[in-house]
């Protein structure tokens, strides 16, 4: 056999790496970066400016931080605080009338994945005229919103890096995607202080929300070798310090290290999508107006015992991640199972859907809005509308 025989197998031995894209936003990261958004505002040449936040965030006092450091600096300040949990499309319509009638040119969301979402949704109906429904799907957002400028108060939800907007169609009590690299922010100012405000039970369930976003990022069928770094090293720190930050809500370097995991789940899934876990709680939140984060926590082991046999080599990573272990090729799910059962079980989450008012006769419903959601497209293993009726069951 020649040398040029053997270059030849070795070519087709070697598929090479899979084209991907990765988008991500301008990133400034650490404690007390959001006192640095006046000068990030004048460069963009914002002078007007829409303050998208919730009741909660002006509580907090985050909102009003933001807004006297924006006054201070001469600038105008129009605060749209109409956000859900869930943000509605009716909220989103409301919201950009707002914008368009006060003249507003740069769009800033201060808080946690529902006021990012609106706001991200808000300029983008803005530049596009048109309703948000229309907007569904992916690239469906033909002209980029105004400049914007997220500063996220919570850590799991990583709207602040995403090309992602989640939205809640409330007449039809379902939630749709928007997916376009137009909805990536033009900066994110992710500043772990601003977490020391979360109640513990607000710390579980965004953080349930990043571990989800970084398993399924990892075993997503437009995963690369890109996301899969970042997947990994969420998983890892967010296994770790995730508990202690539940445990001890004060300590900063915990908050740290969380958002840290926040953010690179978020890079992850960004680029490499999501899967069964977010189809099926998309549908939970949309119908039951449920806490995304706690949907996530409550779907994640029986969803990942599902996909198993189709990415196992990836949910041992995933568990060698958790444990700080190698996990053996003969093993099955079981360690991950109750790696994941012991994070929910410190974090004080009750298994069961059952405890968030799910009925049995519910399940057909949900399961069909499931199949219809995007994120089902890249999840690891093809699942039928009987497939997610029995995983729905499985986890009353």
């Amino acid at each position: 056999m020649t040398t040029g025989d053997n270059k030849a197998i070795s070519n087709i031995l070697y598929e090479g790496l899979p084209i991907r894209k990765f988008v991500a936003p301008e990133i400034i990261l650490g404690d007390g970066s959001r006192s640095l958004i006046n000068q990030h505002i004048l460069s963009l040449s914002g002078q007007n400016i829409f303050l998208v936040t919730d009741p909660g965030v002006i509580k907090a006092g985050w909102a009003g931080e933001i807004i006297d450091n924006l006054m201070a600096a001469g600038l105008e300040v129009v605060i749209y605080d109409k956000v859900s949990q869930n943000p509605r499309s009716q909220e989103v319509m409301q919201g950009a009338e707002f914008y368009v009638e006060n003249k507003c040119d740069l769009i800033v969301a201060v808080g946690g994945g529902s006021p990012m979402d609106c706001g991200k949704a808000i300029g983008a109906v803005v530049s596009n005229r048109c309703n948000v429904l229309e907007l569904e799907g992916v690239d469906e957002v033909v002209v980029p919103g105004p400049p914007l400028i997220c500063i996220p108060t919570t850590a799991g939800s990583s709207a602040d890096v995403s090309q992602f907007a989640i939205i809640t169609d409330e007449r039809k009590r379902r939630k749709f995607a928007i997916i376009s690299k137009t909805m990536v922010p033009d900066l994110a100012l992710i500043d772990p202080e601003v977490t020391l405000s979360m109640s513990p039970e607000l710390t579980a369930a965004t953080g349930m929300d990043a571990l989800c976003h970084a398993f399924e990022s990892y075993v997503s069928n437009a995963s690369s070798v890109m996301t899969d770094m970042y997947a990994l090293e969420a998983t890892r720190l967010l296994a770790e310090y995730l508990p202690k930050a539940y445990a001890d809500p004060d300590n900063i370097m915990y908050r740290d290290k969380v958002m840290l995991g926040s953010m690179y789940a978020g890079l992850a899934f960004s680029n490499a999508s999501l899967g069964l876990v977010h189809a099926m709680a998309h549908s939970l939140g949309g119908y039951l107006d449920s806490p995304h984060g706690e949907c996530n926590a409550q779907l994640l082991e029986h969803v990942a015992a599902f996909n198993y046999s189709s990415a196992a080599d990836k949910y041992r990573d995933l568990e060698a991640a958790m444990s700080g272990k190698e996990i053996p090729e003969n093993k099955g799910i079981e360690g991950l199972i109750r790696e994941l059962r012991s994070m929910t079980s410190q974090l004080g989450i009750e298994p069961g859907l059952s405890n968030m008012g799910v009925k049995e006769e519910e399940i057909k419903y949900l399961s069909e809005n499931a199949f219809l959601d995007p994120c089902l497209a890249t999840n690891p293993r093809p699942a039928t509308r009987e497939d997610i009726e029995r995983l729905y069951y499985g986890a009353l």
